[in-house]
């Protein structure tokens, strides 16, 4: 259901932004990911980057394991919502990483459900190392160390998770959208996304970049405009041991984003987006710098035209300007050459349809159709 006019976003309307809007800016900065800003102005001219462009394999519009990650995500919250859906949705995925089409059961629990079935998302996009061997690790169930009694908490110890308890790379990041926009409440999709994140990364500062994400997410498909639900997602971030590196990360953003006049130079300030934290202040960085709905597509360009990851960046920064304005608000010439569009849509209207009935979120208690 799109907006109303003048009015905001409908529920639906928000979920299809969230997940296209990630899907558009991932596909966006997919074909220069590895590339310095210097060789990105020298290919494309000064502006860098300026709409879709041929990936190495001259395909364009071709998304990466960032959404595939999320589509999955998406799924697993669909089929339970708790740490162990969310970890057979995952291993789901990792079956597209390690077979060239939907292997056969073979008794495997996890091996079930109509994703798994779209043979246009068997392909190695870039996957991340963490999340392959994270997943290969915890194939007999997860080992992010389990939840607290109401299904939450244990990431608020600050301590090292089991898997890779070293890694803090983006992976948690990109793929935690979705963990904002059917939760209870912001510190419901904090949690929820933190925990799922140690599935695969064990540090501290990747599982809690995740869960700021996913509440800021949550947040602005409440209602929240963007600059407040940021500041609240850093709130909430503070109370958590071992905060310290995102919460300077998102400061960093927030203060840069207030001087205006945006450039990729300021962007990679802010770190080459490799691991978590950089990732999450390069996204709020470029959404608040551009922050109205006629600006996405500003915001986004600036998201993938620097030297580090762009793909993620360019995600993480489409999912919440998404989430924010509404599918309304993306373009729709890019649109047109999204690889996937289609699958994306109808998981995202089977979300809004099993969460929110069309329904938009209720600012007073923060949870989608009620």
């Amino acid at each position: 259901m799109p907006r109303s006019p003048g009015g905001p976003p409908e529920y639906r309307d928000r979920v299809r932004g969230c997940l296209l809007g990630g899907a558009l800016g991932d596909a966006l900065g997919a074909p220069v990911e590895f590339d310095s800003i210097g060789v990105i102005r020298h290919r494309y001219g000064p502006a860098g980057v300026t709409g879709f462009v041929p990936d190495w394999r001259g395909k364009i519009g071709l998304i990466t394991d960032d959404t595939q990650m999320t589509l999955f995500t998406v799924e697993g919250l669909l089929r339970g919502g708790d740490v162990t859906a969310v970890h057979h949705a995952y291993l789901r995925w990792l079956d597209t990483q390690s077979h060239p089409a939907p292997p056969p059961a073979d008794g495997a629990a996890f091996r079930t459900g109509a994703l798994r079935e779209q043979i246009w998302l068997y392909s190695r996009r870039a996957p991340g190392n963490a999340c392959l061997s994270g997943l290969s690790q915890g194939r007999s169930g997860p080992l992010s160390g389990g939840s607290g009694p109401d299904g939450h908490g244990l990431t608020s110890s600050g301590e090292p998770g089991p898997v890779n308890p070293g890694s803090k790379g983006c992976g948690t990041v990109m793929r935690s959208a979705p963990f904002g926009l059917n939760a209870p409440s912001p510190r419901h999709a904090f949690d929820l996304a933190a925990e799922c994140a140690r599935l695969t990364h064990g540090h501290p500062t990747g599982y809690l970049a995740a869960g700021a994400f996913a509440a800021a997410v949550h947040l602005v498909v409440a209602g929240e405009p963007l600059l407040p639900a940021v500041r609240q997602a850093m709130d909430l971030l503070a109370a958590y041991p071992g905060h310290e590196e995102t919460t300077r990360a998102l400061r960093a953003a927030v203060s840069l984003a207030a001087e205006g006049d945006p450039d990729p130079e300021k962007v990679e300030s802010l770190g080459g987006a490799w691991v978590a934290e950089e990732a999450l202040a390069i996204a709020v960085y470029c959404a608040l710098s551009h922050p109205e709905p006629g600006d996405l597509r500003r915001a986004l360009l600036l998201a993938v035209n620097h030297s580090g990851d762009s793909d993620s960046t360019g995600a993480v920064c489409g999912n919440l300007l998404g989430a924010l304005h509404g599918e309304a608000a993306l373009p729709a010439d890019w649109l047109a050459g999204l690889e996937g569009r289609d699958t994306v849509t109808e998981l995202a209207d089977d979300f809004a349809a099993r969460f929110g009935d069309g329904v938009a979120a209720d600012p007073r208690t923060g949870r989608p159709g009620v």
